[in-house]
């Protein structure tokens, strides 16, 4: 892998104005056009955009800035250093444990690379309940479509790996029908590791293309810097307050610094978002700051098969059925997207059920493993109003997500199609992620097991890559933190440019909405401070 070539460490050779961390300690002050808060989908996007309107551009991020050099297919050094909280991040009761990521990049550095619109239902009810007009899906396709083309964005034409193709075999036989993921790669070498980095630079993530677009235009990165405070002045955001962190995001030694700037993007993601805001004690005259921030709860069920699955070769997402998802109103019963998951050994052990003799059981059979997940649909129902993100005494977020009767009701029903597919597949024995569950052999027998499951926090396995909301958007500053163009509804020179900004879960994997719906808003913020039109090339 080393000898390929390393965008990063050849653009930092020529130069790149890169601060904190090992790329040199943090000046006291630094004054900007425009200083972005996160290196992520949002804030990617609207550097590149930003930048290329002309404007002085410094992005900060509290992870490091990692390459594919750097990028060894290693869970044990994926998941500390690219990862918020070591890939340990979980809801105030401990029920759910959250993926985000921590680097140059965000999660689009980490994520699965699976890459959906904005579903035309969810733009539909978030038009007639918060009054966004414009979020159509005539008015959105342009957007979605540069971002599509600039990102490489298509759906996976290689055949599946057997992981994900026991998805298709089982929907076949059952009558449900099967898609091929859109993903944001080129020249992929369908290593399987993406969610570790990708070490060959096929990921067209934001470390490999806005970001290195933008530095290559003169913006500045600075890492390894928490973004602690905005300073606020006249009910105008004027500067963000710094501090350098180490790589498991303590505080480091050396000055703070303060970031002037004319305007300020705020696009860390959710949690870390409005938890910026809440430090920054910004106003909040409806109490909406960090409420209504969704998941997408995520229930999985293992299963073990006769042939070789092998889970961690191969693209790791490439079919997907929305069957789910319409068979019943988007308000109504909580309807579920199903994916499947890649498999590696830490992530694996860690998440199903069982220790000691009865996990060196379940991990002897690893390499027959398949696994199903189900992203449940949350925020469209009163009996799915998402969670909330408070702040811990030293500052630092905490989402608060109560597992309510509605969602575990779908926890249920997911688990059920789920393992009624995996038998349909062939399976010898089927696993729901459960802790009162044990392998059934037959599909009756599971069936009959999953009805008598007790759906409760801590025994029913929930996990999500996919946080929405705490910052939403709305026609009406009673209705949500941010206006429809992403400025912030009480305080100028404030923009929100991510997943934050959504009023409720999406149903699909976030990441193309965020960067066509960001991609939208920047050109408008580029416009209206330079009087230029720009568009993602």
């Amino acid at each position: 892998m080393s000898a390929l070539p390393d965008p990063i460490r050849d653009g930092l050779a020529r130069g790149w104005k890169v601060l904190g961390g090992p790329h040199g300690a943090l000046p006291p002050a630094l004054a900007c056009d425009v200083a972005i808060v996160g290196s992520g989908a949002g804030a990617g996007i609207t550097a590149d955009l930003l930048s290329a309107a002309g404007l002085a551009v410094v992005l900060v991020e509290e992870g490091p800035l990692r390459s594919s050099r750097d990028f060894n297919q290693l869970e044990s050094e994926a998941y500390p250093s690219l990862y918020q909280e070591c890939a340990s991040r979980k809801t105030a009761d401990k029920a759910i444990g959250i993926l985000q990521g921590r680097c140059v990049g965000g999660s689009t550095t980490v994520n699965w690379t699976s890459s959906f619109r904005t579903p035309a239902a969810t733009l539909a009810y978030w038009r007639e309940h918060f009054g966004l007009a414009t979020f159509v899906d005539d008015a959105l396709a342009p957007w979605f479509a540069q971002a599509e083309q600039r990102l490489a964005i298509e759906p996976w034409g290689q055949p599946a790996n057997a992981n994900n193709d026991k998805l298709r075999i089982g929907c076949a036989r059952l009558g449900i029908g099967v898609a091929a993921i859109p993903r944001n790669v080129r020249g992929c070498w369908d290593l399987g590791s993406c969610g570790l980095g990708c070490p060959t630079n096929a990921k067209q993530s934001m470390l490999l293309t806005t970001i290195p677009a933008a530095l290559e235009r003169g913006a500045q990165l600075v890492v390894q810097t928490r973004a602690e405070l905005l300073e606020i002045a006249d009910g105008k955001v004027v500067a963000v307050h710094c501090a350098p962190v180490t790589t498991n995001g303590q505080r480091a030694a050396g000055p703070a610094l303060r970031l002037a700037a004319r305007h300020v993007v705020v696009a860390a993601g959710a949690i870390n978002s409005p938890a910026l805001l809440m430090r920054s004690r910004a106003p909040d005259p409806y109490r909406l700051l960090g409420r209504r921030t969704f998941l997408h709860p995520v229930v999985l069920s293992s299963a073990v098969f006769d042939d070789a699955i092998a889970g961690w070769q191969g693209a790791p997402q490439s079919l997907y059925t929305d069957h789910f998802l319409h068979t019943a109103p988007i308000d109504g019963p909580i309807g579920f997207k199903l994916e499947v998951p890649p498999l590696h050994p830490v992530i694996v052990s860690s998440t199903l059920p069982g220790f000691g003799l009865e996990q060196t059981a379940t991990m002897k059979g690893f390499a027959r493993t398949q696994a199903l997940i189900a992203l449940l649909r949350d925020g469209f129902h009163a009996e799915s109003p998402g969670g909330q993100v408070t702040l811990r005494d030293d500052g630092s977020p905490l989402l608060d997500y109560p597992l309510t009767p509605f969602v575990l009701e779908g926890a249920r029903r997911a688990l059920h199609h789920m393992a009624e597919i995996q038998f349909a597949a062939g399976a010898r024995s089927v696993l729901p992620v459960h802790e009162r569950a044990r392998p059934c052999r037959q599909w009756d027998e599971a069936r009959a097991m999953i009805a008598a499951l007790p759906m409760q926090p801590q025994l029913l396995r929930v996990v999500s890559a996919h946080v929405m909301g705490g910052c939403g958007m709305a026609a009406s500053a009673e209705r949500g933190v941010a206006r429809p163009d992403g400025r912030h509804w009480q305080l100028e020179r404030l923009s929100v440019h991510d997943g934050s900004l959504f009023p409720t879960s999406l149903g699909v994997n976030p990441q193309l909405s965020i960067y066509g719906i960001v991609a939208r808003m920047a050109s408008e913020l580029a416009r209206e401070l330079t009087g230029r039109d720009v568009r993602l090339a």
